[in-house]
């Protein structure tokens, strides 16, 4: 077998005339289709047009061309079936050896700020995934491309042999399906958002690899990182790289962790994060004091550690940065001055990604969690409370800084992992305890963290009391002040000890459990 006659039909027509080029010297005979055909005949490379093979118009705006059985019997026929070749010889019908398409570009349409309904459906590909479909179902004749970049290795075992190898018209099919898999499911989603079925009966999703890992969570786990289609600029897929190692998969899942939390507040913060838990955060005037709590919220976690910040990274703030060790600094920018600091270790990666507020976090979207032999889906946590929505049920209220300390707590514990206890004071974490089996254990691990930075200082607990246990903790502790989700059966008894302690406690409503 030899590859003599190819159907080519591209939207993304990079690279395509060189391609085609090369195939007529093959002495492979073109057959195109729209633009396509004219674009290769303005370019001289022999063409011959789709409707000469068909004997049929292109119709309809071009809706209706290749949904022939002129192209489809030349594509779908077994070459070594005899029933199959007498039908093609009685027919008049010529074999298609090599299908060069790529589909119409739903994704970059349905990206546009303005782009309509109507617009977003005229842009659904009908007669390529069919074409490819059906090239790819026989793909121990046909061989199929969808890729640009797999041009090169089948003009190279065309010249070597006249055709591509088996082993490669299995990795080619393979490709074609996962594209038109990823295709369908991209319209499928855009629909569902359309209809309001966020959660439909079947969830299709698809997203494309941005680089292989050395490793997974361990070194004997492989590991790939992959982003969605669309993702928004201010996720951690669309960051840049501006220095340093590339980044491993326990490095992405800590940095996004560290993202999700400094996107909450609108001034200057930063974040700390091991683990995926915070272990600093600090707020301040500029991005250099901010830093300055975080770190000093806890110096010795914070080492080998991520940090964030949602201010550009100044001279100072890198020369502080510098003195330890840190795994990755994200930002929305770097200084010249900085860089030039930073850039002088080796290792660190510095990564790039803007629109870094508290507006962007409160975007809604999905969050998909695989189990084994499933996975299950939910809403980000996208919530958010003020002042006016809190519920004091103390005898004393809140002073104006223990409100602004008890929402700075929130917005914190809300990303620390259950049981989950935050302490603040001045604008920065004291104590954080993370993922303990009870609400005790996790304010003991906060307190104790905090030392003697607990007193005067604020609790915020991602989850009701289940009992007075942990307010009598928090007294004995010097806590001030206790922000919790209330609607406990025994939400009074808590409530009685707050008040023979002198604290001031304010329901939020919400809780947020976070596994």
């Amino acid at each position: 077998m030899s590859i003599k006659r190819a159907l080519v039909s591209v939207s993304d027509k990079q690279g395509i005339v060189d391609f085609c080029r090369e195939l007529s010297a093959l002495g492979v005979e073109i057959i195109s289709t729209g633009g396509t055909s004219t674009l290769l005949a303005k370019e001289g490379v022999p063409v011959i047009g789709i409707s000469d093979v068909t004997g049929f118009p292109e119709i309809m705006d071009g809706r209706v061309k290749t949904l022939h059985p002129a192209v489809h019997s030349g594509l779908l026929a077994v070459r070594d079936n005899e029933e199959h070749t007498r039908q093609m010889t009685e027919l008049g019908l010529g074999y298609i050896d090599l299908v060069v398409v790529n589909l119409y570009p739903f994704a970059e349409t349905i990206a546009k700020p303005d782009v309509s309904y109507e617009e977003a459906i005229e842009n659904i590909d009908i007669g390529g995934p069919t074409m490819l479909r059906s090239a790819a179902k026989n793909h121990a004749f046909v061989s199929v491309v969808v890729d640009a970049a797999d041009y090169a290795n089948v003009l190279e075992e065309v010249r070597a042999g006249g055709d591509t190898t088996l082993e490669t018209r299995k990795r080619l099919a393979a490709k074609v399906f996962r594209h038109t898999a990823a295709y369908d499911a991209l319209i499928a989603d855009y629909l569902a958002n359309v209809t309001g079925e966020p959660l439909p009966e079947r969830y299709t999703v698809t997203y494309e690899k941005i680089q292989d890992l050395r490793y997974g969570e361990n070194p004997h786990q492989k590991a790939a990182f992959y982003r969605k289609p669309l993702a928004a600029q201010d996720t951690l897929t669309a960051a840049e790289q501006l220095h340093g190692k590339e980044l491993s998969y326990n490095n992405i899942n800590d940095a996004n962790a560290a993202l999700q939390i400094v996107k909450e507040f609108e001034e200057p913060a930063v974040v700390a994060v091991k683990h995926m838990n915070p272990c600093g955060v600090g707020v301040g005037t500029s991005v250099y004091e901010a830093y300055q709590k975080a770190y000093n919220a806890d110096p010795t976690s914070i080492f080998g550690g991520i940090v964030a910040a949602n201010r550009i990274i100044d001279a100072d703030t890198a020369n502080l940065l510098k003195d330890i060790f840190l795994e990755i600094i994200l930002a929305p920018g770097f200084t010249e001055e900085a860089l030039e600091i930073l850039t002088k270790k080796k290792n660190i990666r510095l990564l790039k990604i803007g629109n870094l507020s508290a507006a962007a976090a409160r975007k809604s979207s999905f969050v998909v969690t695989s189990i084994e032999g499933g996975m299950v889906v939910q809403e980000s946590d996208v919530h958010s409370v003020n002042a006016d929505e809190l519920q004091v049920v103390t005898d004393r209220k809140p002073t104006e800084e223990e409100l602004k300390q008890l929402l700075f707590g929130w917005k914190v514990v809300k990303h620390v992992k259950s049981n989950a206890i935050v302490l603040a004071a001045d604008d920065m974490t004291v104590g954080v305890g993370a993922g303990q089996m009870n609400r005790v254990g996790a304010a003991k691990i906060a307190i104790e963290q905090a030392g003697e930075k607990a007193k005067g200082s604020i609790l915020a607990s991602d989850a009701f009391f289940p009992m007075g246990d942990t307010l009598e903790m928090a007294a004995k502790a010097g806590i001030t002040a206790v922000i919790q989700p209330g609607g406990s059966i025994k939400d009074e008894e808590s409530i009685k000890v707050a008040n023979e302690y002198g604290i001031a406690m304010v329901f939020t409503g919400v809780r947020h459990f976070k596994h």
